[in-house]
């Protein structure tokens, strides 16, 4: 607990800039698409942090950025989210970025993540005295897949007594996780992460993908599937939770994040893991009808949203 008595979330991974196009008509491959592109400060763990700020969590945050004004932009966000920016600038190097093109009815086509900084610097930054500070100063650390596998591997040697989440962040990434699912005490996936890691081909059952996951070691989980019903799973008892019908569907980027932050916010006030992701299914939702993925809300505006969530339900 910090001096401000909110419990402190340690959160580790990616900060960096998202570029998000959204095209005006249908999409029509292999040429130009009307659109309109807009760019702000997102990354997986950046985007879960300033959810778990707002749900009432002191969080220090360590990621990387370059000597470029995208750099600039990246600190001066983290500044004005109000964490303590434990981030390492490397003057000579490019901050990562993720592009994003979105259909007209805002869902994902394509994105390509340029982030190899975080690949060959990550794991140096988690040596310093100073995280190891940070991490025995937590409650809770939540990380992203963007950390490579000595990285991981190192913020595991360091986190004491906190509980670690983790957010798969991609196919090609999530495996990253897999050697230390027994040390993880949640991890959010999306259904395509999940039978990725359970290497289970696209369409594959979820419940299937959750008894492989268990199996190799993974005892609590989340799967989101777009809009419909989220995954729970622990090691006794599993759980769906049915989002309500968005109104308004502006941008999904981000809706995994959000829910995320808000579970692991949830999670660290002590609420059971089923309850805590209802809290983070209410915060996607409001995440999807902004053009923000860390919208800003205040406790009527949240309540709202979880009043509409229903009850997980157990699966038998």
């Amino acid at each position: 607990m910090n001096a401000s008595n909110r419990p402190c979330l340690l959160a580790v991974g990616g900060a960096h800039m998202d570029r998000r196009g959204r095209l005006d008509a249908a999409h029509i491959p292999a040429t130009s698409n009307p659109g309109r592109m807009r760019e702000d400060v997102g990354g997986g763990i950046f985007n879960a942090a300033r959810m778990a700020g707002r749900r009432g969590m002191a969080v220090s945050l360590l990621s990387l950025r370059g000597g470029d004004a995208a750099g600039e932009t990246v600190a001066r966000a983290i500044e004005e989210a109000g964490f303590e920016d434990l981030s390492a600038t490397f003057l000579d190097r490019m901050t990562p970025s993720y592009t994003a093109i979105l259909d007209h009815d805002g869902e994902l086509i394509t994105g390509l993540a340029d982030m190899t900084l975080y690949d060959t610097a990550f794991a140096k930054q988690l040596r310093r005295s100073k995280m190891r500070q940070a991490a025995a100063a937590a409650d809770a650390i939540l990380c992203d897949a963007n950390l490579p596998p000595e990285a991981l591997t190192q913020l595991v040697s360091i986190r004491g007594a906190a509980s670690l989440h983790a957010i798969a962040v991609s196919p090609a990434k999530a495996g990253r996780l897999i050697s230390h699912f027994s040390q993880l005490s949640a991890l959010f996936m999306n259904a395509r992460e999940a039978r990725a890691l359970a290497g289970l081909p696209s369409g594959g059952p979820i419940l299937e993908a959750v008894k492989t996951l268990q199996v190799s070691g993974l005892g609590a989980g989340v799967i989101t599937e777009g809009g419909e019903a989220v995954t729970v799973f622990t090691p006794e008892n599993q759980w769906r939770i049915d989002p309500p019908r968005a109104e308004t569907v502006v941008d999904v980027t981000g809706a995994g994040d959000a829910l995320a932050g808000a579970s692991v916010a949830a999670l660290m006030r002590g609420l059971p893991l089923q309850e805590a992701v209802r809290e983070g299914v209410a915060a996607s939702g409001l995440a999807v009808g902004s053009a923000s993925a860390a919208p800003e809300f205040d406790i009527s505006a949240f309540d709202a949203a979880l009043a509409r969530v229903p009850a997980p339900r157990r699966v038998s």
